[in-house]
């Protein structure tokens, strides 16, 4: 039985753990550079600590990320980019030798480590190429004005086609 302090006390470290929650992990190829998206749900302002690791033959090597610590065989072949809800790994060079379950995990800074994590697995033959419409599906809210509006600045001398 929960007092009213307990209860109190837990519902707020539920309402944050929500808020990082990986929705999804794609891994798709770039000319010769493995990427892995990592979809998540961001209703916090805290921090997100985040963390992409390959485990290959039952070991976990650390590839880039804010819990552990990256192993040097990889920091020269990671970029990173992170947006509201969405980070992405590149691992350049990448080979059969990089095959493996790729897992994507995040928590949040100072909540106890309630981890929500994501694995995809990936073989170099299987993987498919990256589209690359993905950067203009993210936010085409200014796309579609701009399209309407151009017969109009057309019409009015402002730009000719």
């Amino acid at each position: 039985v929960l007092t009213n302090l307990e209860g109190a006390l837990l519902v707020p470290v539920l309402q944050v753990a929500r808020g990082q929650k990986v929705t999804s992990l794609t891994a798709c190829l770039v000319d010769q550079s493995l990427r892995l998206d990592c979809r998540h749900e961001n209703t916090t302002n805290l921090p997100i600590q985040y963390e992409f690791s390959l485990t290959r033959e039952t070991k976990k090597h650390v590839l880039f990320g804010t819990i552990g610590v990256p192993e040097h065989a990889y920091r020269s072949r990671t970029n990173f980019f992170s947006k509201y809800n969405l980070k992405v790994l590149y691992l350049s060079d990448f080979t059969t030798k990089d095959e493996g379950t790729y897992t994507c995990a995040l928590h949040l800074s100072g909540q106890t480590p309630i981890v929500s994590n994501r694995n995809v697995s990936v073989l170099r033959d299987k993987l498919v190429k990256c589209g690359g419409t993905s950067l203009l599906t993210q936010n085409t809210s200014w796309l579609l004005p701009l399209l309407f509006s151009l017969p109009l600045l057309q019409a009015m001398d402002f730009i000719s086609l």
